[in-house]
């Protein structure tokens, strides 16, 4: 089993910046890709950003630009920079990992980004 614990959420005015951090634990082996979806009131789980144990990364096209993933392998955290939110990037974000290996995948709780204009 593996648990992600998510921090980092809260609420912020459009053009500001947050940093999400999710922590894993349990038995992660690798190779392996962590990440993040969000979910939208009334909308569906969306990618947002994923990043390999090997460091190649993906981002939905929407966030390109202003958001950075990133990943402490010696913690297996990862990290997700977001600059210049905007109203539209509220959600609830969800940490994720899969583990190639096993295939099997898992999910965090998600923690809630608010954005106002």
């Amino acid at each position: 089993q593996v648990q992600l614990v998510e921090s980092g959420g809260g609420s912020v005015q459009a053009g500001e910046s947050l940093r999400l951090s999710c922590a894993a634990s349990g038995s992660i082996t690798s190779p392996n890709v962590m990440g993040w979806y969000r979910q939208a009131p009334g909308k569906q789980r969306e990618l947002v950003s994923l990043i390999a144990s090997g460091g190649a990364t993906d981002y939905a096209e929407s966030v390109k630009g202003r958001f950075t993933i990133s990943r402490d392998n010696t913690k297996n955290t990862v990290y997700l920079q977001m600059n210049n939110l905007q109203p539209e990037d509220t959600a609830v974000y969800y940490c994720y990992i899969k583990l190639i290996l096993g295939r099997r995948d898992y999910w965090g709780q998600g923690t809630q980004v608010t954005v106002s204009s």
